[in-house]
């Protein structure tokens, strides 16, 4: 299978955002990509071989962008019991997808689900560089 070259930028977009947050970092478990913040994934981001569809898995709480997220087309809650704990994969090449600033949103707040109080306050507090 192909990978679209276009979802594979907004898959590249998605990534950047979510490791530019802070403390971010990149790891590899299980053969796939996923951002973590102090050891813990808050982004599924997936494998961009082709073998399966380019989409990310996010942990929403907030039950609107939950619903929201679980919407979208192709959207399910995501597998091996996480999808009742409020984590939701979502496909990045089905028509209608989310926009990437959308899901550039529910990175963030996954991010900010999993992230400790001091990580989240890095976030809010504006850089002086």
């Amino acid at each position: 299978m192909a990978v679209d070259r276009n979802v594979l930028k907004k898959w590249e977009k998605v990534r950047r955002f979510a490791l530019g947050l802070p403390g971010a970092t990149e790891e590899f478990p299980w053969g796939e990509t996923v951002a973590e913040i102090d050891r813990k994934v808050f982004v599924f981001l997936g494998v961009t071989d082709g073998s399966h569809p380019l989409g990310v898995t996010v942990e929403l709480k907030d039950e609107t962008a939950h619903a929201h997220a679980l919407a979208s087309p192709g959207a399910a809650p995501a597998g091996y019991g996480l999808g009742g704990a409020g984590w939701v994969s979502v496909p990045l090449a089905a028509e209608g997808a989310p926009a990437t600033e959308l899901l550039c949103d529910w990175v963030e707040e996954s991010y900010r689900a999993i992230a400790s109080k001091r990580r989240i306050s890095e976030l809010d507090t504006p850089g002086d560089g």
